[in-house]
């Protein structure tokens, strides 16, 4: 049997290509979704079926006697489409389907704006979790595929309350149909609307701070009287931990949030919670928080354990205070998942001895390292080094294994 997936594009005969056009007219089966079936162009068999999940097509398949099968798809047939999961299926069991691409959606709205749409961030929330701020973070325009619970109003609304709320979006409605239309405006505007079912949207580039390696100068955060960790100290715990984009991060005992800060930074997908209970090392939280834009840092005024209750499951932490709370806190981060990365400052003796005990209690190996910073200073004509307090590092034997 000769299977072919045809990308079908708006669902308009119009936006067929030439290649899908003729083997809808050669096929004696076709199979997709309802609204692609009564799409039809003229001269197509009238053998079809309503199928779009895997396992209704093969079965379809499998009892068919024909030996031409044509398989529908909206939009593009490798743009988040279902074609390449059947594919493989047809594959598996010794087919050899040809895949037919059509116009995506990307290229519905890119041509209808007038504009090339190379340079776009690319992301579905049709079906799937989506969190529209932290794909919004990488100084992008960023098209969303939606459909589902989410919509382009809810995604604009999600990025309002974040604070984009200014930036300019545009919404395209029944691409490539005679219904088409195109919406600009403001996030905040358009979150106050209302669209059709199928509709994209396109979020222009918010301005987020440059990409850099980790250990931002100390002079670029906001600081006050509260200790704060070092430059040299700040860039050593981001790679004790490997941070990855995606992410979800816990700071406990913030302080400053300069760490907080970092991991926002090198996590732009994920989500870091800066977790501190001094109101003074709060507020400049929130300032550094605002001075850098990292909307996906969320302060947490609390003393741990106790405000580490509702937090989701961390895939890294870093401890930098605990009150006196040091077996409580690392017995919360690995309760909530025994694989968490964990990594530990310590000025302290005696909070060495509790960061190592914490952890071996688990039947976790400490691996511990001292890092000891000196800067020069002028003195007359000659400079000399000054000493910052040594800190020691404590992370988990296994780690460096699993951030590789």
């Amino acid at each position: 049997m000769k299977i072919t997936l045809i990308g079908m594009g708006s669902g308009c005969p119009e936006s067929l290509t030439v290649q899908g056009y003729a083997a809808l007219r050669e096929a004696d089966l076709i199979l997709g979704a309802r609204r692609l079936l009564s799409a039809l162009p003229a001269g197509c068999t009238e053998n079809r079926a309503a199928a779009y999940l895997p396992d209704e097509i093969l079965e379809l398949l499998h009892a068919s006697r024909c030996e031409n099968a044509a398989l529908l798809y909206s939009g593009d047939t490798g743009f988040y489409s279902g074609a390449s999961a059947l594919v493989e299926r047809l594959q598996a069991q010794g087919y050899r389907p040809v895949v037919l691409p059509g116009l995506s959606s990307v290229q519905m709205l890119s041509a209808a704006l007038g504009r090339p749409w190379q340079d776009w961030k690319l992301v579905s929330a049709h079906g799937r979790a989506c969190d529209p701020v932290a794909e919004c973070m990488e100084g992008k325009p960023t098209f969303f595929l939606t459909g589902g619970s989410e919509s382009p109003a809810t995604l604009c609304a999600q990025l309002a309350a974040e604070g984009f709320g200014k930036l300019a979006a545009a919404v395209g409605e029944n691409l490539g149909t005679p219904e088409q239309k195109v919406y600009t405006g403001t996030v905040g505007q358009l979150a106050a609307s209302r669209f059709e079912s199928l509709s994209v949207l396109l979020v222009e580039a918010a301005q987020v701070p440059s990409r850099r390696t980790q250990g931002l100068p100390d002079e670029a955060f906001a600081r006050g009287k509260v200790p704060m960790t070092k430059q040299e100290v700040r860039a050593a715990v981001l790679a004790k931990l490997g941070v990855q984009p995606g992410e979800l991060l816990w700071d406990v005992g913030a302080g400053t949030g300069s760490v907080s800060v970092e991991l926002a930074l090198a996590a732009p997908r994920g989500r870091v919670y800066a977790v501190e209970c001094d109101p003074e090392a709060c507020a400049l939280i929130r300032q550094n928080k605002e001075k850098f834009a990292v909307r996906n840092l969320t302060l947490v005024e609390g003393t741990a354990p106790a405000a580490l209750e509702n937090l989701p499951a961390p895939d890294a932490v870093f401890i930098g205070g605990t009150k006196g709370n040091m077996a409580a806190v690392v017995e919360a981060a690995l309760a909530r998942n025994p694989a968490a990365r964990i990594c530990i400052s310590a000025i302290a003796l005696e909070t060495l001895s509790a960061a190592v005990a914490a952890l071996t209690a688990h039947g976790l190996q400490a691996e511990v390292c001292q890092i000891s910073v000196s800067r020069a200073k002028a003195a007359g004509k000659l400079h000399l080094l000054m000493a910052n307090n040594p800190i020691f590092l404590i992370t988990r034997a296994d780690e460096a294994e699993k951030s590789v």
